[in-house]
């Protein structure tokens, strides 16, 4: 399998279906984990993403898109900043449910679209910007989403991946695998109403490709100039590729 693998999962298909029904179920209470199993933290994740991005929202005319967009706290840290109107999609109908009703609590019109991320209906070289937070882990192919992400971007679009990864340092690192394995399914279970999606939280950040490997990927996709910034001792990082 090129992507993610949650268990019993044997094809992509089957693993798309499965990433897409468990959000659908944590939907109602996903910001509310989100925010207590990160101590807050995603919050700050988020804001240094709309920093190094912030020659291009300040750029009237330009176009984004944040990809996967969950429950849109990205898009409107990005809309906050922007000086044009920031789209976005998920393929989980429950989450964008409760990013619109979080948009229409600002006022925005910040247009929102269902769709698979590994194929957009959008059309060639179209957006300036494509960003993904926390959503890149769970397609079913990475390298497919690369792909797709490389299309829809004009020459010279950035792309933008928060996502987490594995921290470095001995004492560290088991400390973070401790708190991942044994703490956060237990608390994100009784916080969401489902523990599998917090037992496949850690499991599919376990599997997912170092920060050096993502990058790696981003150029066999075609990006230049790709760098990554690691965030809370290697956490999470934020990778940044230019088409």
């Amino acid at each position: 399998m090129k992507g993610t693998t949650p268990a019993g999962a044997s094809t992509e298909q089957e693993a798309s279906r499965w990433v897409r029904a468990m959000f659908g179920r944590i939907a109602p209470r996903y910001d509310l984990a989100n925010h207590v199993l990160s101590f807050n933290l995603d919050r700050h994740w988020r804001t240094k993403t709309v920093e190094r991005l912030a020659e291009i929202l300040h750029r009237p005319g330009s176009r984004a898109l944040d990809l996967c967009c969950g429950t849109g706290d990205l898009l409107i840290a990005l809309q906050s900043k922007s000086a044009f109107r920031v789209m976005g999609s998920d393929f989980c109908h429950p989450m964008l449910t409760a990013a619109r009703e979080k948009i229409a609590r600002r006022r925005w019109t910040s247009p929102l679209f269902e769709a698979d991320a590994l194929s957009l209906p959008l059309p060639d070289r179209s957006l300036d910007l494509v960003t993904v937070a926390f959503g890149f882990r769970n397609l079913a192919d990475y390298q497919a989403g690369l792909a797709e992400m490389y299309r829809v971007l004009k020459p010279a679009g950035v792309a933008a991946i928060l996502e987490f990864s594995q921290p470095g340092g001995a004492v560290f690192g088991k400390l973070y695998g401790f708190y991942s394995r044994k703490v956060l399914p237990l608390i994100g279970g009784a916080l969401s109403g489902s523990r599998d999606a917090y037992n496949y939280l850690p499991a599919s950040i376990e599997k997912f490709p170092s920060a050096e490997d993502l990058a790696s990927r981003m150029r066999a996709a075609g990006f230049r100039a790709v760098e990554f910034i690691r965030m809370t001792g290697g956490t999470v990082a934020l990778h940044l590729g230019t088409k």
